[in-house]
């Protein structure tokens, strides 16, 4: 995905979501996605009211950057593509905002010292909903915005039904479907990712102790090693039709409009090759 862009480093992906910016938006300022930033890193860290830093170990901070750095392109690229409805500067600061804070109901309070953020797997969405409200209530948002930041967050639910988001108009459900989009394809596109899935299914074990054997994803995986074998199924019967359909194809956006390849979806599905052929080895 050139120009290459480490998702470790947050100041790398700040300058490629403000490039972005740039070109979408040339005469708008960039505090409001500057900021945006700057809330979600002390957020992570530790550094916002009582909470602690984040210790969920798969979805972190990195985690949220994969997925900011992917809306950013996958917006850039339906402006190229001159697409209509036109967004806005006002809802794309919105969407960067909701998107950046999608997984802070990970995050604890300093007297929950009960294991990891892990444990609020389940209930997440609603958690990171309620702290986007409390903290942009504070930064001075209006609650039509921050309403709008928390339709769009829901759209990260694994389960929610799209259709049953009140939405305030067509350009903020759009925005809402790119973050749910590239929450998905962000990580799965990632390099590490298919080593880093024992870390998500140990998220997933946690969750499942602390809430009478439910798991974030509503499956019962019997090891890191089923949930990994079960990738491929998810990538092309969740993912991929989800992403077509509710999501109404937004990933094309991230193809490149020259070659066509769309190297996020090239990514994962190589990632999906990866373990097919892991699984086949097993199988042998």
């Amino acid at each position: 995905m050139p120009p290459e862009v480490q998702t470790s480093q947050p100041s790398e992906v700040l300058l490629a979501v403000l490039a972005a910016w740039y070109e979408m938006f040339p005469d708008a300022s960039d505090q409001t996605v500057r900021n945006g930033f700057g809330w979600a890193l002390n957020a992570f860290r530790g550094r916002y009211g009582d909470y602690q830093p984040i210790d969920a170990k798969y979805h972190d901070l990195e985690h949220t950057l994969q997925g900011t750095l992917c809306m950013a392109r996958l917006l850039l690229g339906r402006h190229r593509a001159r697409a209509r409805p036109v967004i806005s500067s006002r809802i794309v600061e919105l969407g960067f905002l909701a998107i950046l804070l999608h997984d802070t109901g990970y995050l604890k309070h300093a007297d929950d010292v009960d294991g990891t953020g892990a444990k609020y797997t389940l209930t997440h969405v609603n958690r990171s909903m309620d702290f986007a409200a409390e903290l942009l209530r504070e930064k001075g948002f209006n609650q039509h915005d921050i309403v709008a930041v928390q339709n769009m967050i829901r759209c990260t639910g694994v389960n929610v039904e799209i259709a049953g988001i009140r939405f305030t108009d067509d350009v903020e459900r759009i925005c809402g479907l790119a973050l749910g989009t590239s929450d998905l394809l962000g990580q799965m596109a990632a390099v590490d990712y298919v080593d880093k899935l024992p870390t998500l299914y140990s998220e997933f074990e946690e969750c499942a102790r602390c809430n009478d054997g439910k798991m974030g994803a509503g499956t019962i995986f019997t090891s890191a090693a089923d949930l990994k074998s079960r990738t491929p199924a998810f990538w092309s019967k969740y993912v991929l039709p989800k992403a077509e359909k509710e999501f109404e194809g937004l990933f094309r956006y991230l193809a490149d409009p020259g070659s066509g390849r769309n190297q996020y979806v090239e990514r994962i599905e190589s990632n999906i090759a990866r373990i097919r052929t892991e699984n086949d080895l097993k199988a042998a």
